[in-house]
């Protein structure tokens, strides 16, 4: 059992890599949403994604990863999705319970599965 639930974290992380491919596939096209930066912040984002896929698939620096990837996902939930969650669209309401489910789950993985505690323990 615990090889089939050891999966889990690819699950996560994978989805985590695609959307970081994403950010740069179509960044002109996101930089539009974005709150401040333009295209250099939809840029630093997709690397972080990339970079917490990675830091899961070789295991360094895991925890501290999710923790970050954690506090993306909730300023993206507030600077990004809340105007229309607050607006009862039914797109931005995905998006926003989306990221809070994706901001629980780097918890739990912080948690529970890290395997480097070198950085905040």
């Amino acid at each position: 059992m615990n090889a089939i639930t050891g999966l889990g974290k690819y699950l996560y992380a994978i989805p985590m890599l695609v959307f970081g491919i994403f950010h740069f596939m179509g960044a002109e096209n996101m930089a539009a949403a974005a709150p401040f930066g333009g295209i250099a912040v939809i840029y630093f984002t997709g690397a972080c994604l990339i970079l917490f896929a990675i830091s899961v698939f070789i295991g360094k620096y895991d925890k501290l990863a999710a923790v970050l990837l954690c506090l993306f996902l909730l300023l993206a939930v507030f600077l990004l999705h809340l105007k229309g969650f607050m607006n009862s669209d039914q797109v931005g309401t995905g998006m926003f319970l989306k990221d809070i489910a994706l901001a629980g789950g780097a918890l739990m993985y912080a948690h529970s599965s890290a395997r480097d505690n070198s950085i905040i323990g």
